[in-house]
């Protein structure tokens, strides 16, 4: 029998100087234990991925940010083999901040604070975060992100 496959949002926060909110993970999760990724989880039943990115960010940081104020960027093919014996959906949604890592309260992992980007990608990342990290950064709505402070 072949595994159901999982969804999952993921947010990435860019603050002025162009740095990204991700997660240091615990131990503990299934998933990517030890590394970093973004912010963000699974679906819940008969949630769309738009409204679980919301509820992650703010599930997982207190920061509650107005409707319509994440952009989707895409839906990334996640390999949780390991994890789950599936390859998995993530939709990434993206914004512009000009919050600081004192406004951030982590409730899951280690710690969630913004991270230089040049640092970021020498990380031990998730696989997920070690496709869409390096992506995003070379992309040109990282520039759109950064300007638009």
């Amino acid at each position: 029998m072949v595994p159901e496959s999982h969804r999952f949002a993921g947010v990435v926060l860019v603050d002025r100087r162009g740095w990204l909110l991700l997660q240091e993970r615990d131990e503990h999760p299934r998933i990517d234990p030890d590394k970093w990724g973004l912010v963000g989880g699974h679906l819940d039943p008969g949630e769309d991925f738009e409204p679980a990115a919301y509820r992650e960010l703010a599930e997982e940081t207190e920061i509650v940010v107005p409707s319509g104020s994440l952009r989707f960027w895409k839906v990334f093919d996640v390999d949780h083999s390991e994890a789950y014996g599936t390859t998995d959906q993530m939709a990434v949604y993206v914004a512009p901040t000009d919050l600081t890592d004192a406004d951030v309260v982590c409730h899951e992992g280690r710690q969630i604070v913004f991270v230089d980007p040049v640092a970021a990608l020498g990380l031990p990342l998730t696989n997920a975060a070690s496709v869409i990290v390096p992506e995003l950064l070379s992309s040109a709505l990282y520039g759109e992100l950064v300007r638009a402070h």
